[in-house]
């Protein structure tokens, strides 16, 4: 599976944290993030990380267009919460093509937990039957 990892400042420590915790699960998957969490991840789990743009330079873009694409199958997105944070247009826009493309997406780790877990038990398979669809390879009996 596709797994794309973005992590706000403030909570680049946690998602480190999280992968650490997890990198046992993870290391099953493709990984990609925006470049800074990238490195935070790659250095302190041993794990391949993709390293797209920094988020301001055009990361979480990058990210969106995988999406629209069908090439996301999961998106851990930990965000800012801080009250006087700014959720921008971006942020809505991925948020809304997860919808659209039914990505599952954790935006705190309580979620990601409870997606990690479902990863690892195989409940996120479905997800190879509808990137087959969207590419017109599975067969209707």
């Amino acid at each position: 599976m596709e797994i794309a990892i973005i992590a706000h400042d403030m909570k680049k420590e946690l998602m480190t944290q999280f992968c650490i915790a997890y990198c046992g699960i993870l290391s099953k998957h493709s990984l990609c993030a925006t470049s800074i969490t990238a490195k935070y991840i790659a250095e302190a789990t041993g794990l391949e990380v993709e390293r797209l743009l920094t988020g301001s330079q055009g990361g979480e873009q990058q990210i969106a267009s995988r999406i629209a694409y069908n090439e996301v199958d999961m998106l851990l997105y930990f965000k800012d919460t801080r009250p006087n944070s700014d959720s921008d247009d971006v942020e809505k826009e991925i948020l809304r093509l997860c919808d659209v493309y039914n990505i599952p997406v954790a935006t705190n780790i309580a979620t990601a937990e409870v997606l990690i877990m479902a990863l690892d038990r195989g409940d996120l398979d479905w997800r190879e039957i509808v990137k087959a669809d969207a590419r017109g390879l599975s067969r209707h009996y």
